[in-house]
């Protein structure tokens, strides 16, 4: 017998289950086929066969429906039960013959036995199945001991055989490197600790944390100095975990941890000491509680949106979900099923002639119960709960059309501007998404302007700067957001790559009241130009807030002085007040100064 082992990571309840049910069908078909077929001396031996036979199909039956319920022990009474309906069948089997038939199905529970469990429990098992099955078949007139031998000897080497190879199987699920379970060993833990919390009603968490800076440490030192990194950490991590709790490399420099029956704030707690404790590198955590009928993939991905906010609030810090927008998240989750998410516009206008040459894309929902939900809620609750991606494609299909339909309404080119997260800028396939909604559509790329803020750019990494990069070779155009606000620097012009330059209206409100900020503002404008970059200031609410633009020279402008966010076939509806002319498209007027 090969030497002890710790239970088969690939032996979780929600396979066990149906496999022990599969083997009591087959065990029950098996005897029921012998009752059947064959003659018996005396009616109680058929009827008493025929009785364990029901038993068993009756509990195949209901272990293949609801044994990824049992808990892991329960699974001891399962084999127990199995080898004793065996024991009980094989003397009523009307003939050698058909006794050897039933003894055969000792061979499942031996299957079993090294399939659930550690080598010990497995030995104990199979000591008490070969003495039921040496006690059972010796006692029967006719056998023969080498009969009793040879059937010993199959069910040595199938088990031995059987153990190695879901040995093995189990190894796939660890990790070379630090020998942490991996990330199929995390699901299989994962899929196990929702049955549980399922059948239980306790509490379960998961956390992700990474390491922050990893990529400077291979640069700068090599994968060797990393490889070391991540296996002091993993240790490190291992050592500070409660109880219960289930450790793994995620990939790359990811870990994942498992809390079962911690409830989001406990594993908070749990995940800060873990966080702390390391003393060879900082890590970045995300938090996140089971919440009722949530799948496992929905946990690890509010966990990850979690662990997305951590890092973009300045990393080495932990974070919890909110579960409050999980909740919201279900129905924003069916509305995007439905169509209805929507994206409204407000008109962006040349300051010059006041024609509208543009829309700028605002999401807008109607819940059935709550009515209109506030924006900034329902885009808070998709980024925490790793909806943004689907939101962010949906608002753009809907906005391209809507825009699409304006167009052809009022006969005349418009350039659209639609908000992106940094969430989405992260995904690698990013662009490749937003070409596939312009093919999709038949919105133009060169009329597409796509909204983002310098701290998203900043949080979203290189991985940001090369989507955008991507996107504006193909025609489409960047716009840097909410530019006026504590976080925007002028040393960033050059360097964001970015056709406009969207104020702020928290700037734009103080230019007629204020002669710093209004003077601030011509430095930007005459800056901007110098650079390539149209500005678009926000928040236009007075006339005397537009001729003092006009009259700096700011070329285009929205805000509720032209008018409020609407949809679009109530701007469609709208006869345009003057001819206008054609909208620049990006490539058009800037090319000189962003990277």
């Amino acid at each position: 017998m090969p030497a002890p082992r710790p239970a088969p990571t690939v032996a979780t309840p929600r396979v066990m289950g149906p496999t022990a049910g599969a083997f009591y069908l087959a065990g029950g078909g098996s005897a029921l086929a012998v009752v059947l077929g064959s003659p018996f001396p005396s009616a109680s031996a058929q009827a008493q066969l025929g009785a364990l036979a029901t038993t068993a199909l009756l509990a195949g039956a209901a272990l293949l429906l609801r044994g990824h319920l049992l808990p892991r022990w329960a699974f001891h009474v399962v084999v127990g039960l199995g080898t004793a309906l065996i024991t009980l069948a094989v003397p009523h089997c009307p003939s050698i013959a058909t006794a050897l038939a039933i003894s055969t199905v000792y061979l499942f529970v031996a299957v079993d036995v090294v399939f659930f469990f550690t080598w010990r429990q497995s030995l104990a098992h199979l000591t008490a199945l070969a003495a039921a099955a040496a006690g059972v078949l010796g006692d029967r007139p006719g056998m023969t001991p080498g009969v009793a031998v040879a059937l010993g000897a199959v069910l040595v080497v199938v088990s031995t055989v059987v153990g190695i190879l879901v040995q093995r199987a189990s190894s796939a699920g660890r990790d070379s490197l630090t020998g942490l379970a991996n990330r199929r060993g995390f699901d299989d833990a994962l899929d196990g600790a929702l049955a549980v919390a399922e059948r239980t009603g306790v509490p379960l968490s998961a956390a992700l944390l990474d390491v922050d800076h990893f990529k400077r440490v291979n640069d700068r030192s090599g994968h060797a100095a990393g490889d070391d990194l991540l296996r002091a950490v993993g240790e490190e991590c291992r050592r500070a975990l409660p109880p219960g709790a289930v450790l793994a490399r995620y990939g790359g420099d990811e870990f994942a941890v498992l809390l079962p029956g911690a409830a989001g704030p406990a594993a908070l707690e749990a995940v800060e000491r873990l966080r702390t404790a390391g003393s060879r590198a900082g890590l970045s955590c995300g938090v996140a509680e089971l919440l009722p009928g949530e799948s496992g993939a929905d946990l690890m991905r509010r966990a990850d949106s979690a662990l997305y906010a951590a890092k973009a609030a300045g990393r080495g810090r932990a974070r919890l979900a909110d579960d409050a927008s999980a909740v919201l998240a279900r129905d924003l989750a069916d509305a995007l099923a439905a169509g209805d998410v929507r994206a409204w516009f407000q008109p962006i206008v040349d300051l010059a002639d006041g024609a509208v040459v543009g829309v700028e894309a605002l999401a807008r929902w109607t819940h059935p119960v709550r009515g209109q939900v506030p924006p900034l809620e329902f885009v808070h609750a998709a980024e925490t709960t790793g909806l943004v991606r689907e939101l962010g494609q949906a608002v753009l299909a809907d906005a391209c059309r809507g825009a699409l339909a304006v167009r052809r309404a009022w006969d005349r080119d418009l350039v659209l501007t639609v908000n992106v997260s940094g969430r989405e800028l992260a995904c690698r396939d990013y662009p490749e998404r937003v070409l596939e909604v312009l093919a999709e559509t038949g919105f133009p790329a060169a009329s597409l302007v796509l909204e983002v803020t310098e701290s998203v750019v900043d949080a979203s990494g290189q991985a940001a700067l090369t989507a955008l990069r991507a996107l504006r070779a193909h025609g489409i155009g960047v716009a840097i957001d909410d530019f006026g606000t504590g976080y925007s620097a002028f040393s960033r012009l050059d360097t964001l790559p970015a056709d406009y330059l969207k104020l702020d209206a928290v700037f734009t409100a103080d230019i007629t009241t204020s002669p710093r900020r209004a003077g601030m503002l011509e430095a930007l404008l005459s800056l901007s130009d110098a650079l390539g970059l149209r500005v678009i200031a926000e928040g236009v609410e007075t006339p005397e807030q537009a001729r003092l633009l006009t009259g700096m020279g700011c070329p285009l402008a929205q805000g509720w002085l032209f008018s409020r966010p609407v949809p679009p076939h109530e701007l469609a509806a709208r006869v345009p007040g003057r001819p206008a002319g054609r909208a620049a498209a990006p490539r058009e007027h800037q090319r000189t100064g962003a990277a």
